[in-house]
């Protein structure tokens, strides 16, 4: 195990610059690399370059003692729905940095690739959160909402993308069961109905989701900022 900023020093040898300039002249097709410290992703237009690239890999981490995760490294037809040369059934999906890619309609009817939280990260986060709810259920109510406020805050400062609402709003959902759960925990002889939680969100609410990160508020944006940059 190495650190995020090693990683980056470390794979920007032994994966960026070779893939630029050793793999990617041989290729017949299109391919780019996205990486972030030791996740990465890499893209092709066509399957026969993805199988080689496939194949190389792990030797080329071999020779600097590294190894491809097993459970994370695999082959995943993306192509665009409806495009002729897609192979039958529903495109794959694939996992990077906390979101699920998957592709999806636009509003305008348009296939675009669209990203939700990761199951897995969602599941972590609320573990987290009901973990706190657990050990802090007798702390003052002001300061648990003003701790669960920040957290959720948090939690869309990062995932709150275009496109992920519904995952946000699955998220609150969610705390407020464990919050209420662990109120209940704490005084048996008077239970936190829903209807008295509901209550006390009231006078504690947590924030509604938010799309913190939106592609068409930067779109609006832009020209502004090109303009500054003149």
């Amino acid at each position: 195990m190495i650190s995020p900023l090693l990683a980056n020093v470390y794979l920007h040898y032994v994966l960026d610059t070779w893939f630029k300039r050793d793999a990617q002249p041989r290729l017949a097709g299109r391919a780019f690399l996205i990486r972030y410290a030791d996740d990465f992703v890499i893209v092709f237009s066509g399957e026969s370059d993805a199988r080689r690239v496939m194949a190389v890999l792990p030797k080329r981490f071999g020779r600097y003692g590294l190894t491809l995760h097993p459970d994370k490294t695999r082959l995943v037809l993306f192509r665009r729905p409806g495009d002729r040369d897609s192979s039958p059934g529903r495109p794959g999906t694939f996992d990077l940095l906390g979101f699920t890619h998957y592709w999806g309609r636009s509003r305008q009817g348009k296939w675009v690739v669209k990203r939700r939280t990761a199951s897995s990260r969602l599941t972590r986060s609320l573990r987290s959160i009901g973990d706190w709810c657990r050990k802090h259920q007798h702390r003052p109510l002001p300061e648990q909402h003003e701790t669960l406020r920040a957290k959720v805050r948090g939690h869309y400062a990062y995932y709150g993308i275009t496109g992920n609402h519904s995952s946000l709003s699955v998220f609150l959902t969610q705390v407020h069961r464990r919050w209420r759960y662990w109120l209940s925990r704490r005084n048996r002889e008077r239970a936190m109905t829903w209807d008295r939680f509901n209550r006390l969100l009231e006078r504690y609410p947590l924030p509604a989701p938010v799309v913190v990160h939106s592609v068409y508020r930067t779109t609006r944006q832009s020209p502004d900022r090109r303009n500054r940059m003149r």
